[in-house]
């Protein structure tokens, strides 16, 4: 269940960045920096990373790629965390690196 969760909020992830290129490039209506980068701190931060290099965007724009490869060290570093004091959720990284 929970990786069906992230595998949504990634995807939405992805989308919400998607959607935001294509607003820059119309000169239209944009999507908060703080709106990306929640997305990316509560599940999303491999959805925003395949983003910003599939689209170019936010790929040199700072402080946001700082934030966001911060978001994914933490996250990194919570799933290893997470495998290391507890040997039944290394099954749970196996299906997860199984999907990606």
């Amino acid at each position: 269940m929970i990786l069906i969760l992230l595998g949504c909020m990634n995807l939405a992830t992805y989308c919400l960045f998607w959607l935001d290129k294509q607003a820059a490039q119309r000169n239209a209506w944009r999507v908060s920096e703080r709106m990306l980068l929640t997305f990316a701190t509560f599940g999303g931060s491999l959805g925003a990373l395949i983003a910003c290099q599939v689209h170019r965007h936010k790929t040199r724009k700072q402080p946001f790629r700082t934030l966001l490869f911060a978001i994914v060290t933490f996250r990194v570093s919570l799933v290893v965390a997470t495998a290391a004091t507890d040997p039944a959720s290394l099954r749970l990284l196996d299906a997860w690196t199984g999907i990606f």
